[in-house]
């Protein structure tokens, strides 16, 4: 077998575009789920509204590249503000049931035929990404062993761990801050933290602003890797990935998004890389399995062992037991 390819492309998929833009992504869940303990199960509708955003502003009205960017992020504050606003009130589990349906309600509206004018329906759309490719300064490849990313690739791989970085940054200071001591009191008793004076509302709203928009930023690194947008891709199962790397990482911990984000691409991408190699040299019999279904039973060998590292340790590789055990009133 040819390992040298399997382990390539596996090794890719640790600092991919790809990558980043789940890490991004679960970095602003973890901020939702891990940290304030809000079930947010619509956070694709955070990285859908702000590529939609950026792509409608330049490709639709013939914006620029960076009032995209802007009406993207307020995108992503105005629909935490709309999901908030009549659920935060309520029990954890109301707002798990709004964001899922609303995750869904956003991603027919871009497919929606009414609306094909703006949004490009089911097709979606498409070059809007020029100038952010113009500035790259990236003029060739670059290839080591098996690895190998060209200029483009570069280019979103170097603003996408920038904004890794920057994430973070903004992560880490929030939760050491007394803001942040409060976001976590929050999740262990919110009824505590109400009886000594605080908002609760207010400080989940703000959380949920903060890890829509952080998440958001994943949004625009698919959009701009892709160099298109089409709305199947933020569909309620990006959100499940999102959560399967905040806990295979480690909820409530600072780096645990990038790392789960790291270890579930990894071995979703070696598995699959894999299995087409051993049906066709042999080792795997067709009658067991064909290469159209090694792609379904890699998903499926990957969740079983998320499933059983949820059985005997649900806290994750870095994270505390106590840090998902939820107050759901």
């Amino acid at each position: 077998m040819n390992w040298d390819i399997i382990f390539g492309v596996s090794l890719e998929s640790l600092i991919n575009g790809t990558m980043i833009a789940y890490a991004l992504a679960a970095i602003g869940l973890n901020v939702h789920f891990g940290y304030t303990g809000l079930l947010n199960f619509g956070q694709s509708a955070f990285l859908g509204v702000a590529a939609y955003g950026l792509a409608m502003m330049v490709s639709t009205f013939g914006l620029p590249f960076w009032i995209g960017i802007a009406v993207g992020l307020l995108g992503a504050v105005v629909l935490a503000l709309l999901l908030g606003i009549p659920t935060l009130r309520l029990r954890a589990d109301y707002l798990a049931i709004v964001t899922i349906a609303a995750a869904e309600i956003v991603r027919l509206l871009f497919r929606s035929v009414s609306l094909s004018e703006w949004t490009g329906g089911s097709d979606g759309l498409q070059q809007f990404s020029d100038d952010f490719y113009a500035m790259n300064p990236y003029s060739g490849s670059l290839e080591f062993w098996s690895i190998s990313f060209d200029e483009r690739e570069l280019w979103v791989m170097t603003v996408g761990w920038a904004l890794v970085a920057i994430a973070l940054t903004i992560v880490f200071l929030a939760m050491r801050s007394p803001w942040g001591r409060v976001i976590k009191a929050i999740r262990e008793d919110e009824d505590a933290v109400r009886s000594l004076g605080k908002n609760v509302v207010s400080y989940k709203m703000q959380s949920l602003i903060l890890g829509g928009v952080l998440g958001s930023l994943g949004g625009f690194i698919i959009a701009l890797k892709n160099a298109a947008v089409q709305p199947d891709t933020y569909g309620t199962e990006f959100t499940f990935y999102m959560y399967t790397i905040v806990i295979l990482g480690g909820a409530a911990r600072v780096f645990g998004p990038v790392v789960g984000s790291m270890i579930f691409w990894f071995l979703l991408t070696f598995v699959n890389a894999l299995l087409p190699t051993l049906i066709s040299q042999g080792y795997i019999p067709t009658w067991l399995m064909d290469a159209n279904q090694a792609g379904a039973v890699g998903y499926i060998l990957v969740g079983l062992g998320l499933v059983l590292l949820l059985i005997f340790r649900p806290q994750g590789i870095f994270g505390d037991k106590k840090e998902v055990m939820l107050d759901g009133r």
